[in-house]
């Protein structure tokens, strides 16, 4: 008897509740605050919980968030070794740290996190230091 009321149902409704509603897009300010706080989150966790010897001191530099908030690439910066084993280190712990983050967050979907050494600061230095050779030449045709 159930059935013969619901198949009742007139077609204009049935498709409705039968196909997924389309997802929103995020806001792209909302984006930018969970990349924030995720970044304040690895910069005091790294230190505190992390032991590894491969981890030198690490700075993170900048978060990117996939707008699905699937995917977190965190670029870092070390001071006292090298950026290869640095990174190794960081995605192989990646998994504990995400399940750190989960317990602070306030999301539903904490991102998978990937480590890339930001090599911003290197070709930041190389520039500076090419900019000064190209004044000290300057000087001395002068």
């Amino acid at each position: 008897m159930l059935f013969a009321i619901a198949s009742t149902v007139p077609s204009q409704f049935s498709s409705r509740f039968t196909q997924p509603m389309p997802r929103q897009a995020s806001s792209p300010h909302r984006v930018h605050r969970i990349a924030d706080q995720i970044q304040r989150d690895l910069s005091e966790l790294i230190p505190r919980e992390l032991r590894d010897p491969r981890i030198g001191l690490v700075t993170i530099a900048d978060v990117q968030l996939t707008p699905d908030y699937a995917h977190a690439r965190i670029f870092f910066t070390v001071l006292g070794g090298e950026p290869e084993h640095v990174a190794a280190a960081l995605n192989e712990r990646a998994g504990y740290l995400h399940s750190l983050l989960f317990k602070r967050l306030r999301i539903h979907t904490v991102p998978t996190l990937h480590f890339v050494f930001d090599q911003s600061t290197s070709k930041a230095s190389d520039m500076n230091a090419l900019i000064a050779q190209a004044v000290a030449n300057t000087a001395k045709d002068d």
